[in-house]
């Protein structure tokens, strides 16, 4: 286990600066997503932190040493990639091996840590097995058992589970969570999908455009997001967001409703009122009402997507409602779990 210290870096493909001054500090045993759409930074950071990736500026440390200049093997890492990367000629105990036989390691001592890394994995029945004979699920825990065989400081993840299905990435999620509190090891773990870095990490690195929007835990992105980009993009259906105007009288939204300034918050002239889909209330006194066009029910919610003011609003209702498309639904806006933001630069207010 170790600590990883990512200073002001910076990457640049000739005169293109696609990474601007990036910091991050990831303590020793930490589970660390970085999260973000497609061409965002985050695989290139990490490919930067295995040494795959040459850093243009800036420092990037493991366990207090500077690594920048140091060979990929030299760092004392190990990476699992989106692919699997196993060599379909070998068994699963060589694929978990092979990392130690080419490091030269003794035979008796290669097979106890395979078998110790199996047995965490639940794949001793499957060491004989080669991986044409495996399902994805399996392959991507003997591509995580090659990586433990190695007893690394740091754990890098290459968005593992996007090439699994639904139901198998909702298991692996936990596996590798469970893995980590089994382990206490450092994991830095690349993906786009928001729903798996709110459900494993215990610090999420937000990242847009090069650039690291926000750092916190997944409750402290999901409740107190620092700006538009990371309110819309953590919480799964997205936050509305409507435009506002406070007045004299509250917060006048998208000229149909106006509300109560939340407690604790403080704003004037335009702004960007945020609401959660799950804290739009159906009914209540002040209720106006939304147009109804899509209705979801999923069984244990109800997502319903409307129309208020000419805006698209999407609400989750925990009960089962009985509406139907182009029916009228009257909703309430005012909450305490409200968020607003500058209208023009989208910085919390």
């Amino acid at each position: 286990m170790a600590s990883v210290q990512i200073s002001n870096v910076k990457k640049s493909y000739g005169a293109v600066e696609i990474m601007h001054g990036v910091d991050v500090p990831i303590g020793d045993g930490e589970f660390v997503i970085l999260v973000g759409p497609s061409g965002c930074g985050k695989s290139t950071l990490l490919r930067m932190i295995a040494g795959l990736e040459v850093v243009t500026s800036g420092d990037i440390s493991i366990d207090g040493k500077r690594v920048n200049d140091l060979e990929p093997k030299d760092r004392d890492i190990a990476m699992v990639f989106q692919n699997y990367a196993l060599y379909p000629q070998m068994t699963v105990a060589q694929n978990m091996g092979f990392a130690l036989e080419i490091a030269g390691r003794p035979k008796a001592e290669i097979k106890a840590e395979v078998e110790k890394a199996a047995e965490i994995l639940s794949l001793t029945p499957l060491l004989a097995r080669k991986p044409a004979q495996l399902s994805g699920g399996q392959r991507q825990r003997v591509a995580m058992g090659r990586a433990i065989v190695r007893n690394p400081k740091v754990f890098l993840f290459d968005e593992p589970l996007s090439n699994l299905d639904a139901k198998l990435r909702v298991k692996m999620r936990a596996e590798i969570k469970a893995l980590h509190q089994r382990l206490g090891s450092t994991i830095v773990y690349v993906t786009h999908d928001q729903i798996e870095a709110m459900t494993m990490a215990d610090k999420i690195v937000v990242m847009n455009a090069g650039r690291v929007e926000q750092i916190g835990t997944p409750l402290e992105l999901y409740d107190r997001p620092a700006n538009l980009f990371v309110a819309t993009f953590m919480g799964s259906p997205a936050m509305n967001i409507l435009p506002a105007k406070v007045t004299a009288d509250g917060i006048s939204i998208a000229g149909v409703a106006t509300v109560p300034m939340p407690a604790g918050l403080s704003a004037s002239g335009e702004v960007s009122y945020g609401l959660r889909p799950d804290h739009v209330t159906i009914g209540g006194q002040d209720a106006v009402s939304a147009d109804v066009l899509v209705v979801e029910p999923t069984g244990s919610e109800t997502h319903i997507t409307a129309t208020l003011g000419g805006h698209e609003i999407m609400i989750v209702s925990r009960d089962r409602v009985d509406i139907a498309p182009g029916s009228k639904l009257p909703v309430s806006l005012a909450s305490e779990h409200a968020h607003l933001f500058d209208a023009v630069s989208g910085r919390r207010l």
